[in-house]
């Protein structure tokens, strides 16, 4: 699949520079660069290096898994753009179903990540699984190398491989979401992902 890739990344102008073995850094940076449409390259190589270093571990590199794993994590970061939720994340505050528990609770343990973790219960949950200090450190789920792992912990979590092998972007969307909002976004992220790999 990859060399595949390659050459269709360089027919769409995204050059990944030299073969960097199977799923490398730099095709994974160009796949990611790809989807937000050129922009954001600082966090694209962040995520495009995690990527390459970690997907393999989460069995993410199938052209369906991959098709849906783009496309979903382009749709909730607006294209690559944010790591860290828009929003002070008042809204969160007292939230007890979120584990926050602690007066400033809901801004310390606001959306952040390509895949918004949220509320101080799924910090600590993900960070311990991670090994990473995400409860007291909460702010490194921004980074984008991070947020990436924190993005396919989260996949392989709710168990999307197997939606994502059957083609069923409803099914993706509502273990992302919750529900179907931003579905015709995530539609169109997806679709993008699936001219390139599929």
């Amino acid at each position: 699949m990859i060399q595949e890739l390659q050459q269709r990344l360089l027919a769409a102008g995204y050059n990944p520079g030299a073969i960097d073995g199977v799923n490398g850094p730099r095709t994974m940076t160009a796949l990611c660069l790809y989807m937000s449409r050129g922009q954001n390259r600082a966090n694209c190589e962040g995520i495009g290096a995690a990527l390459a270093e970690h997907g393999g571990t989460y069995a993410i590199f199938t052209p369906l898994r991959l098709t849906h794993f783009m496309g979903q994590l382009a749709h909730e970061s607006g294209l690559f753009r944010y790591m860290e939720e828009i929003a002070s994340g008042a809204a969160y505050e007292g939230r007890r179903d979120l584990g926050n528990t602690t007066k400033g609770d809901g801004r310390r343990y606001k959306g952040r990540g390509p895949i918004q973790l949220t509320g101080r219960a799924n910090y600590r949950t993900v960070g311990a699984r991670l090994g990473l200090p995400l409860e007291a450190e909460p702010t490194l789920a921004a980074q984008p190398g991070i947020g990436l792992r924190i993005a396919l912990d989260y996949w392989q979590s709710r168990k999307i491989n197997t939606a994502a092998d059957a083609d069923d972007i409803m099914r993706v969307t509502r273990l992302i979401n919750g529900g179907t909002n931003g579905l015709a976004d995530r539609i169109a992220q997806t679709n993008r992902a699936r001219k390139l790999m599929l």
